[in-house]
């Protein structure tokens, strides 16, 4: 493979600052400021460390609604839900917890034989899930 994984994920939110405490508080994620972004004005962007490699770009733009169009699985679009790995099985038991204390998941894990997932909706309603291999 010529890949090393996803470098970022970029996504439309309605309040930048809410939605990296989210992630600071259950992922442990470095949330850097948020700056402006593009030509026209109104436009933000901050960005979101999640992994070794991996960001979220997170834009907030004036007047746009994408960022409230949430809809059941299957029915967002082209990309439905983000898939995110594991440090390790204690950091997924971590991560369940803290999901569950945020109420952003019922602590459901699903079995899929060579991994276990947990769902979870961010404070933005975008769905996400937490995934660990089964060794």
């Amino acid at each position: 493979m010529l890949l090393d994984g996803v470098n970022h994920i970029a996504w439309i939110s309605k309040d930048a600052a809410r939605l990296g405490r989210f992630y600071a508080d259950v992922f442990d994620a470095d949330v850097g400021p948020t700056r402006p972004h593009g030509r026209e004005g109104g436009e933000t962007m901050t960005v979101i460390r999640i992994g070794p490699h991996t960001e979220l770009n997170i834009f907030v733009i004036d007047g746009n609604t994408e960022a409230e169009r949430q809809t059941p699985m299957w029915g967002r679009g082209r990309i439905d839900h983000v898939g995110l790995q594991a440090a390790s099985p204690e950091a997924f038991a971590m991560i369940r917890q803290r999901l569950i204390d945020a109420a952003a998941s019922d602590g459901t894990i699903n079995d899929f034989g060579s991994a276990q997932s947990i769902f979870f909706r961010d404070p933005d309603g975008l769905e996400g899930e937490v995934l660990i291999a089964v060794v």
